[in-house]
């Protein structure tokens, strides 16, 4: 057989390469198209990210964050919008300063949105997030919320504590009136007060000290808690690039640490002297921690109790029923005597209602309508927590138009929408008349007004705060005229924290204002 010369072979068989090679190259080439287009339509069907200022590599925006950041992220709301996006250092942060935007993660997305972006500190604050706070939602966020609301908050068990109440109000009412014409720290005697109603119903007592003269147990829980709150709320390196956290650079971790160690002391006391009682077959108490225990040995349960959650708890309601009430109250406080006319109405409402002769029960309550408008429009301009406890969403989704990211961290500026001027009338005043219509209540369903939060995790104290801070406020207004000391004016700044509080404390002098010294007593 003759051999084909290569020369020979491409001639004859040209047409069969040519269509070969043209195939070859159509395939390729149609490829590359629908990658293109598939490319494409991706990136151009997922939405943007929120607007946000531009950042440097690496360190995104934390240079120009300011310390009070409620007022400082309003600034920006400003500037780039309702929704916007801050890098901070690896953490995409999202902040919503318009009921709208709340409304779409706080209920149109409420599941999605139910976890928190755990800080490192609020984690070391918490026997490694074991509370209600900062635990993921899911069944051990319900197993815990339900232990509290059922045995703890609940108007039926706040009701039977009443005469606790009761108790320590006219304590704080015969303090103030044995220093009559004396300056008092108007937040230090809201605190001690209800530091004693809540260590009552949490293990039945607060130990030895003169506690209203500041000494004892109480003064030592507001001075750790006061220090744990400042660290919780301190940006922190350990937040903002988590592969750092285990170096704990900026010591915020060691120090959360040595002051839960103090609260630790406290509760270990607690917890053996309750199990010793039990164990001697004491009589059986009634108080919180004795339940809490009962429920830990309860070996059938499918979300088991453990002790961290146990400790976790009683640092919820130390410092949730401690801080938030006590800077309402003395925020509530400032705001009337710095408007003589609303402290004179609510004095006017007081007398009809109560009488000079008589001394303020939980039982009139109800009937102040203008003292609970003073409580909310208080709650209004100073939220107890002005950016609520961070959200972080479980997946991916889509708000308003705009892509959030999963495992960012988002914040809604209350503070920030109950003074937007758009869904207020004078924002900035203090007037507790725009609330005597009844229109807004705490329970977050109007995203105007979200003192408490809103949607599954929304703060699940709301009962206690309304009835202390009332009952509190409406007695000290009642039993007392205020006044500043000789040459002092009143400050209303606020201190931005996880909780705001003001930044000069409240320092008033009472007068007596009942007919009988004995309702003092």
């Amino acid at each position: 057989m003759k051999p084909i010369s290569l020369s020979s072979w491409w001639s004859q068989n040209y047409d069969i390469l040519h269509t070969l090679l043209f195939v070859t190259l159509t395939t390729v080439i149609f490829s590359f198209w629908v990658l293109f287009i598939k490319k494409y339509k991706t990136t151009t069907t997922i939405p943007p990210l929120p607007p946000g200022p531009l950042g440097l590599p690496f360190i995104g925006n934390l240079l120009s964050l300011r310390p009070q950041l409620h007022s400082y992220f309003l600034g920006l709301a400003q500037a780039h919008g309702p929704i916007f996006r801050l890098l901070l250092g690896t953490k995409t942060c999202i902040i919503v300063s318009s009921p709208s935007f709340a409304r779409h993660i706080l209920k149109d997305h409420d599941i999605t949105f139910a976890n928190r972006d755990v800080p490192d500190a609020g984690r070391a604050a918490t026997y490694g997030g074991s509370d209600i706070a900062w635990t993921p939602y899911g069944p051990e966020w319900r197993m815990l919320r339900k232990v509290c609301v059922l045995k703890m908050l609940n108007n039926t068990t706040l009701d039977s504590v009443y005469e606790l109440r009761r108790r320590q109000i006219r304590k704080t009412v015969g303090y103030l009136y044995a220093r009559v014409g004396s300056p008092s720290n108007v937040g230090e005697q809201a605190f001690l007060t209800m530091f004693n109603v809540v260590t009552n119903m949490l293990w039945g007592g607060t130990g030895e000290g003169d506690e209203r003269a500041g000494l004892g147990v109480g003064a030592e829980f507001r001075e750790v808690l006061s220090a744990m709150i400042e660290l919780i709320g301190k940006p922190n390196v350990s937040d903002f690039y988590p592969g750092l956290a285990r170096f704990d650079l900026q010591g915020i971790r060691k120090g959360v640490k040595r002051l839960v160690r103090r609260f630790d002391g406290i509760f270990e006391e607690m917890i053996d002297r309750r199990l010793r009682i039990e164990k001697e077959g004491g009589k059986e108490s009634k108080d919180f921690l004795s339940f809490l225990l009962s429920l830990k040995d309860e070996v059938d349960s499918k979300t088991p109790l453990t002790m961290s959650h146990v400790k976790a708890l009683l640092v919820d309601m130390v410092t949730g029923g401690n801080d938030t009430t006590t800077n309402t109250v003395e925020f509530a406080m400032a705001e009337v005597m710095n408007k003589p006319e609303v402290m004179q109405k609510a004095q006017q409402e007081l007398d009809a209602v109560v009488g000079k002769h008589n001394i303020v029960e939980e039982s009139h309550i109800h009937k102040l309508p203008y003292l609970q408008a003073v409580m909310k429009e208080t709650l209004r301009l100073h939220p107890v927590v002005p950016l609520l406890i961070p959200h972080s969403p479980t997946e991916t989704c889509t708000v308003g138009g705009y892509t959030i990211p999963k495992g960012s961290r988002v914040f809604i500026n209350a503070w920030a929408i109950h003074r937007d001027p758009c869904n207020w009338e004078n924002p900035l005043e203090f007037d507790p008349n725009r609330f005597l219509d009844g229109k807004w209540d705490y329970n977050g369903r109007d995203f105007t007004y979200l003192p408490f939060g809103s949607g599954k995790r929304i703060c699940i104290g709301i009962a206690m705060a309304e009835r202390m801070v009332m009952y509190l406020l409406a007695t000290l207004l009642h039993s007392f005229d205020w006044r500043l000391p000789q040459g002092e004016e009143l400050d209303l700044s606020e201190k931005f924290g996880l909780v705001l509080k003001k930044e000069v404390p409240l320092v008033a002098i009472p007068t007596p204002r009942l007919s009988d010294p004995a309702l003092y007593e």
